[in-house]
């Protein structure tokens, strides 16, 4: 596992964290957005850093509503990859979702994209159904749920 340092992301980190989704996806969340979510009630962003209190290098968002939550995204930039923080930012969610009384997350991923669905099915996440060519480029999505 990572020495991540992991804490919880404010507006003023909305620019390095969409630089960070833009290095990942090819349809990403600008600045304005991302300061969106950080404002809503229920969503929790977090962002890890391999380097304490550096620029972030990876985050999440996760909405949360009852005791269900769904991962909205999750990035962590390709230089820092293989470390280990996208499961400190998961580990981290998860025992505060956990504590906040959800039993359950949802997310989406990229059937192609083997070291995502790797790292959430070692955390016990099954695949629960699936959504047809849900991504720009046609690739279809699995939707994983994982028991809290």
């Amino acid at each position: 596992m990572s020495l991540a340092a992991v804490r919880l992301a404010v507006p003023a980190d909305a620019p390095a964290m969409a630089e960070i989704h833009a290095e990942c996806f090819t349809k990403s969340w600008n600045a304005d957005a991302i300061v969106q979510f950080i404002a809503v009630p229920g969503c929790l962003a977090l962002i890890a850093s391999t380097a304490g209190d550096l620029p972030a290098h990876g985050f999440l968002i996760v909405r949360s509503a009852g005791d269900e939550a769904e991962l909205l995204t999750l990035a962590v930039h390709p230089d820092h990859r293989g470390v280990g923080l996208a499961r400190t930012l998961l580990l981290h969610a998860t025992a505060r979702l956990r504590a906040a009384g959800a039993r359950q997350i949802f997310l989406e991923v990229d059937e192609t994209n083997t070291s995502a669905r790797g790292l959430y099915q070692s955390l016990g996440a099954v695949v629960v159904g699936r959504r047809k060519r849900y991504y720009e480029h046609g690739a279809d999505a699995d939707i994983f749920s994982l028991a809290l």
